[in-house]
């Protein structure tokens, strides 16, 4: 028996690689002559650089860049190889890198993650792929493309710095100073969110408030993201409110789009691109996935659908293994994932499930392990 693990981490409480020492340690006691392997995975969002790094044995490269505050942070980034890299706009603009009393999307700026790209473009990365989720910044990317040479003129033709305020004050942009590597490069911008640029579903209304929009600060920003809206319009033909996905990450989305020609890309189907985890199923008798809480969310861009997926279509059987099942939680068995076992085992809290992690884990494994060698005597 060969079996490939590739679980999502349990947030937390338990980390990919942990769940993958404890599916082995079950799976050794059931098929004593078992091969056990595994992928870290994850869905674009928090983790994804060093989840992809660990799978390709890449390394990390360090730099210092604007918070979103304009504060200096310390980030970083994965090399996959020479011309490969991998990042997270979190890593620099992220919203844990702002006090809660600090929030307010007027002032925030994706600057950092434009001075990351620029050093990646500086350093010979020419296929950039780039996990968008968790921004602290409602700016339409004008930051990020600030850093990266384009410049946002108000009315009396001065640059704008590019945060949430200055939304409304766009009058023209001149992008003949974009660094001209951009051209030579191959850029995908890892999404799940299909929000467009403006109105209820678009970038403010619907993430503004968790980075700390008030509803007179939301509908200020509103009305800025539509002036924004229209120069981009005006000035290069393309209407950022018919376009899924241009409101994420505050707008960021509809900028990569814009400036940088990217493709926007399922997270968790970018992810195992870069880890090549269907040549990992080559010769797979069961690949093991999960995540902490399974629910109707879950076949909508997540780890354990994306694994489900990809081993449906090479005919590999997989199962899963989760903290929790919540409403529409097997609505997944309709997308390659055969069954699903949970880790908790009677009544308890979440506090005491949390604490038990390990050992709740673990018991859960060597169910699914007992379960599937009797399934081989039938």
């Amino acid at each position: 028996m060969k079996f490939l693990f590739a679980s999502d981490s349990f947030k937390g409480s338990l980390s990919s690689q942990k769940t993958a020492e404890l599916l082995s340690q079950a799976a050794l006691e059931i098929f004593p002559d078992c091969e056990c392997s595994h992928v870290e995975v994850a869905d674009g969002g928090e983790g994804t650089t060093d989840a992809v790094l660990s799978t390709v044995s890449g390394k990390k490269i360090f730099l210092s860049a604007h918070g979103p505050l304009g504060e200096l942070t310390d980030g970083y980034y994965g090399a996959l190889d020479d011309k490969r890299a991998v990042m997270e706009m979190a890593a620099v603009s992220g919203l844990p890198l702002v006090p809660a009393s600090l929030r307010d999307p007027r002032k925030t700026s994706s600057l950092g993650t434009g001075e990351m790209i620029a050093d990646a473009l500086s350093r010979g990365f020419r296929d950039i792929s780039i996990a968008i989720g968790g921004s602290a910044t409602n700016d339409g990317g004008m930051g990020c493309m600030r850093a990266l040479g384009v410049k946002f003129l108000d009315a009396d033709g001065h640059e704008l710095i590019g945060c949430g305020a200055d939304l409304a004050r766009v009058r023209r942009i001149d992008t003949s100073g974009l660094n001209p590597l951009i051209k030579d490069t191959s850029f995908t911008v890892m999404c799940d969110v299909t929000n467009p640029l403006c109105g209820k579903n678009g970038a403010t209304y619907t993430f503004g408030k968790q980075k700390g929009g008030t509803p007179e600060i939301l509908d200020e920003l509103e009305i800025g993201m539509q002036n924004y809206r229209d120069v981009l319009r005006s000035q290069f033909g393309i209407d950022m409110d018919a376009v899924s996905g241009a409101g994420a990450a505050g707008g960021l989305g509809a900028a990569l789009m814009v400036f940088l020609n990217g493709k926007l890309k399922s997270g968790i189907e970018t992810v195992l691109d870069l880890v090549e985890f269907d040549k990992k199923l080559e010769g797979v008798s069961l690949v093991v996935t999960g995540e902490g809480s399974t629910d109707w969310q879950s076949v909508f861009g997540k780890v354990m659908q994306g694994v489900g997926v990809h081993c449906r279509r090479r005919h590999v059987p997989a199962v899963a293994i989760v903290g929790s099942m919540g409403k529409g939680a097997e609505d997944i068995f309709a997308h390659g994932i055969d069954s699903i076992i949970t880790t908790v085992n009677g009544i308890m809290t979440l506090e005491e499930a949390l604490e038990r992690a390990d050992e709740l884990y673990l018991g859960a494994a060597r169910r699914m392990f007992r379960m599937i060698k009797a399934g081989t005597r039938m």
